[in-house]
């Protein structure tokens, strides 16, 4: 008796290690990041782990890319910035200009691409799908817009919940999303966030008030998604 033909064997998903740094500074958590890409890259061979570290920034931070025009969309002066508590740093993700502080959880995945079955453009759309994921838990309906990467709430062409910005070398990413639970969403007036003029942005506690999850629940319903979205067949 012939039995059905053999079904192709995927490989098990990568393991995720996942590390909550608390609140760090930008500089801090970017030499925790290039340590992380390091060991995921000498790891890839043996089908080492990946990894995501969840946390806020803090002190305040505008992060300015090498993107032409970008550092004309910081619209606070240096006097400003330090009068405000901000810091500012130049990056080497892509994207644009973009705000985190306290209040905003920022997720950095160090991801190998290749073996997840990934290209720089289906990674943005997971990171995307992870945010609408997350927020769609707590009952807040998201949705992309196809001329502005990020995720997006509310009537007409909305406003921006959550920012996205990558850099990947060999395969490896690095940097990854900023979910605006309850920031000082005053700090984005230093800025033209992601350089989208006219734009506004908003946080889940502006959008669901009191039903606005607790900082730790975000983490979590974060990790989980992360850990949902990078099992699924590719």
């Amino acid at each position: 008796m012939t039995g059905p033909p053999d079904q192709p064997r995927r490989s098990p998903a990568p393991e995720l290690l996942i590390e909550d740094l608390g609140r760090i500074s930008y500089d801090a958590a970017y030499l925790r990041q290039v340590a992380a890409r390091d060991e995921v890259l000498a790891g890839r061979a043996e089908d080492g782990p990946l990894r995501l570290f969840l946390l806020e920034h803090d002190p305040p931070v505008v992060t300015v890319s090498r993107r032409p025009g970008a550092a004309s969309h910081v619209l606070a002066s240096a006097e400003v910035l330090a009068r405000a508590g901000i810091e500012r740093r130049e990056t080497d993700r892509g994207g644009d200009v973009t705000y985190h502080g306290p209040g905003q959880v920022v997720a950095y995945a160090i991801l190998d691409l290749p073996r997840l079955g990934l290209r720089i453009h289906s990674h943005m759309r997971l990171l995307e799908q992870v945010v609408l994921d997350v927020i769609s838990d707590f009952g807040l309906e998201g949705r992309r817009d196809p001329a502005a990467t990020g995720v997006w709430v509310g009537p007409d062409r909305g406003a921006k919940i959550a920012a996205m910005g990558v850099r990947v070398g060999r395969g490896i990413s690095m940097h990854g999303l900023a979910l605006n639970v309850d920031p000082d969403l005053d700090h984005f007036g230093t800025i033209v966030p992601c350089g989208l003029a006219g734009r506004p942005v908003t946080s889940l506690a502006r959008e669901l008030g009191p039903r606005c999850p607790e900082i730790p629940r975000v983490k979590a319903a974060l990790a989980e998604a992360f850990r949902r979205r990078l099992a699924e067949p590719r």
